[in-house]
């Protein structure tokens, strides 16, 4: 089995911002942007993953987080391991783990430690997946995740027009420095919001009424994804945590909205 990547593949990334990368961008290390940067110019090679023992286990269980997820939701995915570069942004490409939601959403398999939280998990790739639906021209964006061993999860990462819009202007600055071979300075993206209260929707009756229709039809998906999007539009922009009948909603410091089942 291939462990590394191929050389079509490096080539692919040599000419182009890929989705994990802007993660090392959003991040704001100076010895990680300062690697990528010489790697993009050629100074140093690509990093060989062969041997990282987090990023083969993501890959080994990538065929079963999908077959997995399509079991679960009843979507279907598409557009498995294609590349797709940014018709406005050239300089932004990406490879995909899929394409769900009838075409409407980038998928992306993730396979993290078992004691992580979902909102950290969220924050943690809000800047791939972002990329990635810039790169694809999309709005929507779905994390298929398995927690070590023993769970799995989905977190809906929708469009955040403004923190696209930082994404946009710090890889656009560094991609000059690559091809103007300038070495990047490093500042760390800041990115806040108003996320702040929790509050007791048990009293809004659009809420319990999407609440129970969430809790009933779970196993089907569209109606499923539907009480999702209602739930998520109920909750206001300065509200972390919203709950009542039967769910929770929480929203990560980046905008990603999780809904559970309460415990």
């Amino acid at each position: 089995m291939q462990l590394g990547l191929t050389k079509e593949q490096q080539e692919f990334r040599m000419n182009v911002i890929g989705g994990s990368e802007a993660n090392i961008l959003m991040g704001g290390d100076d010895v990680k942007v300062l690697h990528l940067w010489r790697q993009k110019i050629g100074e140093v090679p690509a990093d060989d993953l062969s041997d990282v023992l987090p990023v083969q286990m993501g890959l080994f269980t990538e065929p079963l987080n999908r077959h997995w997820y399509e079991k679960q939701t009843g979507h279907k995915l598409t557009s498995i391991n294609e590349t797709r570069i940014s018709i406005d942004h050239p300089f932004m490409g990406c490879t995909l783990d899929g394409i769900t939601y009838g075409g409407k959403a980038v998928w992306d398999a993730k396979h993290v430690s078992a004691f992580a939280k979902s909102e950290e998990v969220a924050g943690r790739y809000k800047p791939q997946m972002t990329h990635n639906m810039i790169c694809c021209g999309l709005k929507q964006s779905v994390l298929s995740i398995f927690y070590g061993n023993h769970k799995w999860e989905e977190i809906d990462i929708d469009w955040d027009q403004e923190y696209a819009d930082l994404l946009l202007a710090v890889e656009e600055e560094f991609w000059r420095c690559v091809q103007q071979k300038i070495m990047p300075v490093i500042v760390a993206p800041t990115y806040t919001g108003p996320v702040t209260k929790t509050v007791d929707m048990t009293g809004n009756n659009a809420w319990a009424n999407a609440a129970d229709e969430f809790l009933k039809t779970q196993p089907q998906a569209k109606k499923h994804d539907a009480s999702k999007k209602v739930i998520k539009e109920l909750i206001a922009v300065d509200v972390k945590e919203a709950y009542g009948h039967g769910i929770v909603a929480s929203k990560s410091a980046t905008g990603a909205v999780t809904i559970k089942g309460a415990k």
